[in-house]
């Protein structure tokens, strides 16, 4: 008899479904051209990662003759042997994507010129652009077996050239290494008098290679990067200084294992083992790609300027409504809650909170999370300004943010330097939640106003991604706010809160109690409801009170974009269990919690998803929001995004995903769309409401 299937889903697995969803947005006929190629490019870019950190921990456990099933049966061999299956269908459909694309952007005029098609005129200017701008840059390094290889970066495109000496060419072939330069330098605009023109900087490069290497007869010209290990940690256990030790993970990983070569499928036999020799990398390590590497350089392209019609409409955040002119936030705050849904309104609101902390002499001090923020950031340069204007600034800079660790380094050097006092983070765990206070004298005396959020504090991102933020100054979620804070930076035990949970102490407990809390009504005859929407959903004891859930009779709807391990529909163990994940232009990032609690509802959001890391190995939050408006509207977002028939996928018992239609009685309805609309009609009713207010004019005085 054939073995039960695991209640469980693998989580590599279910990440690539995530990503196979992404790059159906991309195949969509329906969608502008250069949204298309962007989901193109962001499938590459996700890809790059997973190999770098995912790919590269599972290889390094074969390596160690560790083979341990993971908690759904799949050794790490099994799941590399898959996971390589899947990634070349993968691949094989984003190449096919992207000739589909390319020929339907160049009948609008942006084209990609092959080396076969430039006219002679093209290919003078092209020599001269190369000998002139990009020739002085390129530093060939040569393959010798007596002398070691250098360091080759990961993720940077390469050309292997493989020549003779001397115009006979009968000398052995010898080989070389010419690094490209990164960035926008990759599409080479052609002159035109109409449309956008351009090469790839490597075929220019390919063309014209002769001129590194003078004299030789250039055999084969071919493109290939590497993918280097990213899944290295620092040695907490051991380091007396974080910052010296972070600085150290970053050099390692330059020069960690290779995960994967990609090179360009016209790659001979030869070239090959070449690469394989330099890179120490087994054959099941190169990748032949039928196109041009790098796809996630295509963003670039797609988000140029110009051709608007080949993009998304814009969908403008809306302002705070209600905000007088001249108004404080402080005042604003100090009459309602906020209530923030980015990136359908405004980020401002939240900046606003510290540029008027850091400027307004009655603020003694700014307590702020900073996991990942963005370039030149506005609210570092806030905190700056905050600790020269000396008010009490302290900030918890998370140094192990993966991948922004070096701009996080920088972001706390700045604020150290200005007098802030600056916390690395804590020993052993990801500081992840996301929360400011602001504290002020006022004339009732020292009042709190607190910021909690479910994205990082980045006005870039703001525009990106889906998040929900929660500002008020109640003095129970100052209170706990302020507790939650000490407890970060004192490194003591963590209190018993009044509002708020935390992980990694209290918070998973307390969603396990939540949803046991259902459990336990329904089996009471009252009707049990779980609404969650999260980003990832992998960790065995929620998935496994969930089943216990369902098996009570208990409706149980998940929102889960990434991925998730729950295996839903199962009859006997999940048929009240409905998943389904939303793809569509703005990354869907906020988690929201809804539990009906026999009517008495109550919601939540929250930092953490639901993995293992999120909920025992890192700092996270979990505010409800009592507030009646505030709650009642966090329900209504999600009742938008289970009605979703657009966009929205439905996870099937065996891991893969269905598009849910809209019945034929059913209007369509998009849920991202849907919320753009309902901003825009409320920007609409208040300038109605403004025009409409009756403002009396003054008399000019008399001279």
């Amino acid at each position: 008899m054939p073995a039960e299937p695991s209640p469980f889903l693998n989580r590599e697995l279910s990440w690539l479904a995530f990503n196979r969803r992404v790059l159906e947005e991309a195949l969509e006929a329906d969608l502008p051209l250069l949204e298309r190629l962007k989901f193109l490019a962001i499938t590459a870019s996700n890809l790059d990662e997973f190999f770098m950190v995912r790919v590269g921990g599972l290889q390094q456990i074969v390596a160690q003759g560790r083979n341990k099933p993971d908690f759904t049966g799949l050794t790490p061999a099994a799941q590399l042997k898959e996971i390589g299956w899947l990634t070349h269908q993968m691949t094989e459909d984003q190449y096919a994507c992207l000739k589909d694309l390319e020929d339907r952007l160049a009948s609008e005029g942006i084209s990609r010129v092959k080396g076969e098609d430039l006219s002679p005129a093209e290919v003078d200017f092209l020599e001269r652009l190369f000998s002139r701008e990009i020739l002085p840059i390129l530093t060939p390094i040569a393959i010798h077996p007596a002398r070691p290889f250098p360091v080759l970066a990961g993720l940077r495109l390469n050309l292997l050239v493989r020549f003779r000496e001397g115009a006979g060419g009968g000398d052995e072939p010898r080989g070389a290494v010419v690094t490209l330069p990164r960035g926008s330098a990759r599409f080479i605009t052609l002159p035109v008098e109409e449309g956008y023109h351009f090469v790839l900087l490597e075929d220019v490069a390919a063309r014209f290679a002769g001129l590194l290497f003078p004299g030789a007869s250039i055999l084969e010209v071919v493109p290939f990067r590497i993918i280097r290990n990213a899944d290295m940690a620092v040695r907490e256990d051991q380091a007396a200084d974080l910052l010296a030790e972070m600085k150290e993970v970053l050099a390692e990983r330059k020069q960690s294992a290779c995960v994967r070569i990609e090179v360009a499928d016209r790659a001979s036999a030869a070239a090959l083992v070449l690469l394989r020799d330099i890179f120490e990398a087994p054959a099941d390590r190169v990748a032949r790609l039928p196109g041009p590497l790098d796809l996630a350089a295509y963003f670039r392209l797609a988000s140029m300027p110009g051709f608007e019609t080949l993009k998304y409409d814009p969908w403008t955040p809306l302002p705070l409504l209600d905000i007088g002119a001249g108004e404080s936030i402080f005042d604003v705050l100090d009459r309602r809650d906020l209530l923030l849904f980015h990136p359908y309104e405004s980020f401002d609101p939240v900046l606003r909170l510290v540029e008027e902390a850091a400027d307004d002499p009655n603020v003694l001090a700014i307590k702020q999370i900073l996991y990942r923020t963005s370039e030149a950031s506005p609210i570092v340069s806030a905190l700056v300004r905050a600790a020269e204007n000396e008010k009490h600034v302290t900030a918890v800079v998370e140094l192990k943010a993966r991948f922004d660790e070096a701009r996080n380094m920088e972001g706390a050097l700045e604020l150290e330097r200005a007098g802030a006092q600056v916390i690395y983070g804590l020993r052993g765990l990801k500081t992840h939640a996301k929360a400011c206070i602001v504290v002020r004298r006022e004339p009732a005396g020292i009042r709190r106003y607190v910021h909690f959020g479910t994205g990082n504090y980045n006005e870039r991102t703001a525009r990106l991604y889906s998040d929900i933020g929660y500002m008020t100054c109640r003095e129970d979620y100052a209170s706990d706010a302020t507790a939650f804070f000490n407890a970060v930076t004192g490194l003591s035990q963590a209190p018993a809160y009044l509002k708020i949970e935390a992980a990694p102490v209290g918070l998973k407990s307390r969603l396990l109690e939540l949803i046991e809390n259902e459990s336990e009504r329904q089996k009471q005859g009252q009707k049990g409801l779980i609404r969650v929407k999260v980003n990832s959903l992998s960790e065995p004891d929620v998935i496994q009170a969930l089943y216990r859930a369902s098996r009570a009779g208990v409706e149980i709807l998940l929102n889960v974009r990434g991925i998730c391990c729950l295996r839903p529909g199962v009859e006997g163990m999940s048929e009240n269990i409905t998943v389904v994940s939303i793809v569509d232009r703005y990354l869907e990032h906020s988690r929201i919690l809804h539990f009906r609690n026999g009517g008495e509802d109550r919601v939540f959001i929250s930092s953490a998803d639901w993995m293992p890391r999120n909920l025992e190995r890192r700092v996270e939050l979990l505010v409800p929001v009592e507030d009646e408006a505030c709650r009642k509207r966090l329900m209504t977002i999600l009742d938008v995004f289970f009605q979703d028939n657009v966009k929205a996928r439905r996870l099937q018992p065996d891991g893969s995903y269905v598009r849910v239609e809209a019945a034929s009685r059913r209007k369509a309805v998009r849920s991202q769309e849907s919320f753009a609309l309902q901003a825009r009609a409320a920007a609409k009713r208040a300038d109605q409401d403004r025009a409409g207010e009756l403002v009396p004019v003054r008399p000019a005085p008399k001279p």
